[in-house]
């Protein structure tokens, strides 16, 4: 089975060329999209591997079992062992979702693709990434934060919190001992010939023709990373594996580097898949070179919006070999400058923050220290961790309007009370206690007043009925006026709770509030019919019988005195007019004095009595309108306070905020 070496051209792929980037001869292409996922290659990683037949085409092989496969591969090991004097570890497994495509260096210093050996399909065991106790907990707040606002925020609004969750879901489930490192740049920065630099031999395709990467491809440092690329939709044939160096091997072991597409690409497609990946991966090493290094494109759609990842962020500054005497270092000072604006901590003096090199993929000058740095980078284990405590930091940022407040929010008492006088106000307590009070003054008078009087007064009831102990029902406009009142005190209490709030919080206060005040002026009515003046008549004092006791005496000496009088006048009795007429002057001058003062007496009761009437009514308004308005609005602030909580702990800051 002989392998399969791309030298052809493709829609997506043009020609080497002998420009800059293809150094002192021309590389081997790999990225031939007719390569099968099945096709395997092996070869030994001397320095003197065998070429295969570059005539004879993969794609045109009928399909072999696997016993006549590995018999064949171990023909073809064992001959290369024969003709080379070196032996190759046939008993080795590499399976990990790659093509089996490895890349080795011939005298020529052409990359060449050869054999690999192939064995029964098996991956090492690999261990998931496990987050820090902090990382969880923000994680934990934000997945409770998210399922308490979505009644409360639309959808797009939660949109990117529920990425990150989904995002570090995913990221924990796969390898914590690989980093994934994207290589991005605009057309023409030399992001792949940077990326054949770290790989150590041709993999992704330069050229002067643009675009010249059509899709992304990954080259993988060590086995077990196939979930991972998986992850970034990475098909097989676009996997590949550096140049066999124990050293390179040792120095970035777990390091997943992905060539993406231009991110200014006249391609959709291309742009697209360079965002989708970018969320994906742990970390990204943007290229630039000295004429595109300001392009507004590049700092105001990708750095600046990602300034909170610095910490995973390389930024490589390119082809310094075309800039004269220090010019690379005026370049790459500017750079500096232009990455401080965009809010991006650079990583200097130790400091945590984006490192920034300058490098020719050319020449090779500063490949070395940016092969360190990333080596580093990779060896910490530390890289995806931080990527998802930035996109936590990012998401929280963007959910900052809609939870932050800056003042205190919620009802303080002063406003419990306003709204229940307001509702008193509207049911009419003050009115009604006055009502109380004048039917307990005129029932006193009714009990304690002379009995001509009591007469008199019977008449005019007779006439007008009363309307002291309850009130009439108000007319329409009384009506209309009462039920404007209560829409006011809700409206007002609604204002108050919602102020400080954020936006859809406030909104969702407000509508619980009117939700609660649709029934209310009704609910009032009815307090207003059966928690007034209680029925019947109004309780006695004490000395309320004796004072009908001494009223009744009066009334009885005026009688005795008018008929002594009389029986003096028609002649029954004798004449005696001073006994008679003292009993009736006694009688006509104490019952208005007795009545009198009752009604001196009577001021105080009556007017407890009142009072206790108007905070009957006063309690069953401020009862009804806290049960409708007041507990809703309520839930509403208690909901804010526990998604703010939690909005606290996603940012990680200690202490509350507003």
């Amino acid at each position: 089975m002989t392998a399969a070496t791309d030298h052809r051209d493709h829609s997506d792929h043009t020609r080497d060329d002998e420009g800059p980037g293809d150094g002192d001869g021309e590389h081997a292409r790999v990225e031939d999209d007719s390569v099968q996922e099945d096709a395997r290659v092996t070869g030994d990683f001397d320095g003197h591997a065998r070429v295969e037949d570059a005539g004879e085409s993969a794609s045109t092989e009928p399909f072999e079992p696997m016993e006549s496969m590995n018999s064949m591969e171990s023909a073809d090991s064992t001959d290369t062992g024969a003709g080379t004097g070196t032996e190759t570890d046939s008993g080795g497994f590499w399976d990990d979702g790659l093509i089996a495509r490895r890349v080795s260096a011939t005298d020529e210093g052409q990359g060449q693709v050869v054999r690999e050996p192939v064995g029964e399909p098996w991956s090492p065991p690999v261990a998931p990434l496990v987050y820090d106790g902090t990382l969880r907990s923000r994680l934990d707040a934000l997945r409770e934060l998210v399922g308490l606002s979505r009644t409360r925020l639309d959808s797009k609004t939660l949109a990117e919190a529920g990425r990150v969750l989904d995002a570090a879901a995913a990221r924990r489930r796969l390898s914590g001992q690989h980093t994934v490192v994207a290589i991005a740049g605009a057309t023409g920065s030399g992001k792949s010939q940077l990326f054949n630099a770290l790989a150590g031999v041709a993999i992704s395709e330069t050229g002067v023709r643009r675009p010249t990467t059509a899709a992304p491809i990954a080259c993988s440092w060590s086995d077990g990373a196939a979930t991972l690329i998986d992850r970034l939709g990475i098909p097989g044939r676009l996997r590949r594996r550096p140049l066999q160096s124990p050293e390179a091997e040792a120095q970035l072991r777990g390091l997943v580097l992905v060539d993406l597409p231009d991110h200014d690409s006249a391609v959709v497609q291309h742009r697209e898949q360079v965002d989708r990946i970018l969320r994906l991966v742990d970390a990204v090493v943007w290229v630039v070179d000295p004429e595109k290094y300001a392009d507004a494109v590049l700092h105001e759609r990708y750095l600046r919006p990602m300034a909170g990842h610095a910490e995973v962020t390389f930024v490589v500054l390119n082809q310094i070999d075309r800039l004269p005497g220090e010019a690379a270092d005026l370049v790459l000072d500017d750079l500096r400058r232009l990455l401080d604006e965009d809010g991006i901590a650079l990583g200097e003096y130790g400091e945590p923050g984006a490192n920034v090199l300058a490098v020719s993929a050319l020449t090779g000058k500063g490949i070395g220290e940016l092969r360190e740095a990333l080596g580093h980078f990779v060896a910490e284990r530390g890289a995806a961790a931080r990527r998802i405590s930035a996109d936590l930091d990012s998401a929280a940022a963007r959910l900052w309007p809609v939870y932050a407040n800056r003042q205190w929010a919620g009802l303080s008492e002063e406003a419990h009370d306003e709204f229940a006088d307001r509702l008193a106000d509207a049911v009419g307590a003050t009115a009604a206690g006055e009502a109380a009070e004048r039917a307990w003054c005129r029932h006193a008078n009714r009990a304690c007043g002379t009995p001509w009087l009591r007469l008199w007064r019977w008449y005019q009831d007779l006439r007008e009925p009363p309307t002291g102990r309850q009130a009439v029902r108000p007319h329409a406009e009384e009506e209309a006026t009462a039920r404007q009142r209560v829409e006011q005190a809700v409206r007002t209490v609604a204002e108050q709770a919602s102020a400080g709030l954020p936006g859809p919080w406030a909104q969702a206060v407000r509508e619980a509030a009117v939700r609660g005040s649709q029934e209310l002026p009704e609910a009032l009515d009815e307090l207003a019919a059966g928690a007034g003046t209680p029925a019947g008549r109004p309780p006695r004092p004490g000395w309320w019988p004796v004072a009908v006791l001494a009223q009744a005496s009066m009334t009885i000496l005026q009688v005795i005195g008018g008929l002594w009088l009389l029986g003096q006048i028609i002649g029954f009795m004798s004449p005696n007019l001073g006994v008679p007429v003292l009993l009736m002057v006694i009688g006509i001058v104490g019952g208005p004095g007795i009545e009198w003062a009752c009604k001196l007496a009577v001021r105080g009761p009556a007017r407890r009595y009142g009072q206790e009437a108007e905070r009957r009514l006063r309690e069953a308004a401020a009862a009804c309108g806290r049960a409708r308005v007041l507990d809703p609005v309520a839930a509403e602030l208690l909901r804010y306070r526990e998604v703010r909580e939690q909005y606290v702990r996603v940012t990680g800051v200690g202490t509350p905020i507003g």
